[in-house]
């Protein structure tokens, strides 16, 4: 992989990752005003979390047509955010950040009365774009762009963890309307917290309980079970492992985990890295061929923090989609937004056979 880093009209940086010497010295031509991130975070004194406000993000670019998307490749009197004619995977500073390093302001708290803290929103926020093609998806990637995506989560992983106030790094794609996503082009992005997020900190509690208890890391647990059991196995291969979790929350839900114990993607070695490319492709496109459609989904990677903790974390990968059939979305209602109490039509052991039947 060679690594090119260059930078957009307004200042911000963009890296080219490619798999071939390629001259990346095209220059990014727009009149682009400089960006304006002013998010806030402000921490809930009922729950003890941190909530990001970024209400500048609501001018951000709203589902454009085709021709006009901003992460295909410019062309002649059609700059993009990618001043190249073409590229393979391309990684670049979003325009409209929930979290910069370019945030102003000191920590205080609401009204000054002490009881909401708030601070500025310091961390990165960036957009991976996984390949040239509008048209594609992660799922019909080759393995060997799959691996130079996965170099480039390493190494902004590794780059991010160094940056001013960032607690934790966390890689993820959404994908399909019905998610939420406004920019069809395939494309994932990379959030820079400045807190440990609320999922990582109850993740890490429990891990460290079991830890004391056991004298083992319970994903390492949950994984023997799992591989011994195999029926929840959806995909495994020399250093990882499919399966649909034993308390599976949404219709579609798989964790991926490698078979070693490391904190995040940087600490992956080469086969590892080649192994995971071989495994999540088996697992997307059998996620495609479940309901005979693109299966709308989140793909979250769980890191552990950067600077606490990081002996607990068990790095893994979590595919979740809120599509219960073809045409039928699970709605997060009164239970489950009300009062955090997941109600699943299907057992793990169902969507695992199913997953397992769909064959691409």
């Amino acid at each position: 992989m060679i690594r090119t880093v260059r930078h957009l009209a307004d200042g911000r940086e963009i890296i080219y990752y490619d798999e071939a010497p390629h001259a990346r010295d095209a220059v990014d031509t727009r009149d682009l005003p400089p960006v304006a991130a002013s998010s806030e975070i402000r921490r809930d004194p009922l729950s003890g979390e941190w909530v990001a406000m970024a209400a500048h993000r609501q001018t951000r670019t709203y589902k454009p047509p085709a021709d006009l998307c901003p992460l295909c490749p410019s062309k002649p009197g059609k700059p993009s955010e990618i001043p190249e004619s073409d590229y393979d995977v391309v990684v670049f500073e979003n325009r409209f950040p929930s979290f910069s390093q370019h945030v102003s302001g000191e920590a205080s708290s609401v009204d000054g009365a002490g009881l909401v803290p708030t601070a500025p929103g310091r961390g990165r926020c960036d957009v991976v774009c996984f390949t040239s093609d509008h048209n594609g998806s992660f799922a019909t990637l080759s393995p060997r762009r799959v691996r130079t995506v996965v170099d480039a989560w390493a190494d902004r992983t590794a780059s991010m963890s160094t940056l001013d106030g960032v607690e934790q790094v966390f890689p993820f794609e959404n994908r399909g309307e019905e998610i939420g996503v406004t920019l069809s082009h395939p494309h994932g992005q990379i959030y820079a917290y400045p807190f440990v997020t609320p999922k990582t900190r109850r993740a890490l509690d429990t891990a460290r309980a079991y830890q004391a208890e056991h004298g083992r890391p319970v994903l390492g647990d949950v994984l023997a079970a799992e591989r011994e059991a195999g029926t929840r196995v959806v995909a495994e291969g020399e250093h990882w492992t499919a399966f649909v979790p034993p308390a599976a929350r949404w219709p579609v839900h798989v964790l991926l985990v490698p078979h070693r114990q490391v904190p995040d993607i940087p600490a992956l070695s080469d086969a590892e890295r080649d192994d995971f490319a071989e495994v999540y492709l088996q697992v997307l496109r059998r996620c495609d061929a479940l309901y005979d459609r693109p299966l709308p989904y989140i793909a979250a990677w769980n890191q552990a923090p950067v600077r606490v903790d990081r002996e607990l974390g068990w790095l893994h990968l979590e595919l979740f989609s809120i599509l219960r059939t073809k045409d039928k979305l699970k709605y997060l209602a009164g239970s489950e937004s009300g009062m955090g109490v997941w109600i699943n039509d299907a057992t793990p052991e169902q969507i695992a056979e199913r997953l397992r039947a769909a064959h691409p």
